[in-house]
């Protein structure tokens, strides 16, 4: 079986196979690369931003006026809590200014709520953003055992096709064919397995930061209500 795997068996019944199995052979190839650099991409960064989230958090707990956050905001503007804190204090700004350029000094009860509702639609937007290219982990985890498969029936097609042809049936005749034709099928769980750990780990990871949003807005909001609510 080991030789067979990384010896020259494997790669004799890849390159005699017909043009079909080739084809569906690079696909799953270059889906597997696709998934696996899809993958290191977003670990590193999903990683990167959880530091920053967790830097953010402890700032944050030793705020004490809005001096302060905005502050935290202008200092991490170029990273993700510090775009989330700079977005809703703009928002929060547009709420203070009354149409004659004065700030008012706090916020109505209805006020504070679409504070919230801006956040929890900042928090969505975000999260939409960061869940970019896993559907291509999912997607190929999906497919790739049906291309295999549909490798696999071409392949028998392809040999019940040559053991009519040559009029023989014995083993040596068989073995050659099947092989070829299960080759698409060991390809395309190669694929789907790796890609569906892939997806699993990065949407684990996506939901994490879904908390660490969720506790930051309610650090924002708690803020916000304790300066601003009369």
């Amino acid at each position: 079986m080991t030789k067979m795997l990384l010896g020259n068996s494997m790669w004799n019944l890849v390159s005699q196979a017909d043009t079909v199995t080739k084809i569906v052979l690079s696909v799953l190839f270059f889906l597997s690369i696709l998934c696996w650099a899809v993958f290191f991409y977003k670990l590193i960064l999903l990683r990167i931003k959880k530091k920053q989230m967790q830097i953010v958090h402890r700032e944050m707990k030793r705020v004490r006026t809005l001096e302060e956050l905005l502050d935290i905001a202008s200092v991490h503007t170029d990273t993700l809590p510090g775009y989330f804190l700079t977005k809703n204090l703009t928002f929060l700004k547009s709420l203070l200014s009354t149409p004659d350029g004065e700030r008012k000094s706090g916020l109505s009860a209805t006020e504070l709520e679409f504070v919230q509702q801006h956040a929890d639609q900042t928090i969505d937007d975000i999260l939409f953003g960061e869940e970019s290219y896993l559907p291509i982990l999912s997607t190929t985890a999906a497919i790739s055992p049906l291309i295999g498969l549909f490798g696999t029936v071409w392949g028998l097609v392809h040999a019940f096709v040559r053991i009519s042809e040559r009029q023989s049936a014995d083993i040596a005749t068989i073995a050659p064919g099947i092989a070829e034709a299960l080759i698409t099928t060991l390809a395309g769980l190669v694929v789907a397995i790796p890609a569906f750990v892939m997806y699993s780990y990065c949407s684990s990871r996506v939901r994490k930061l879904d908390r660490y949003f969720t506790l930051l807005s309610n650090q924002f909001m708690v803020l916000v209500q304790r300066l601003l609510v009369k």
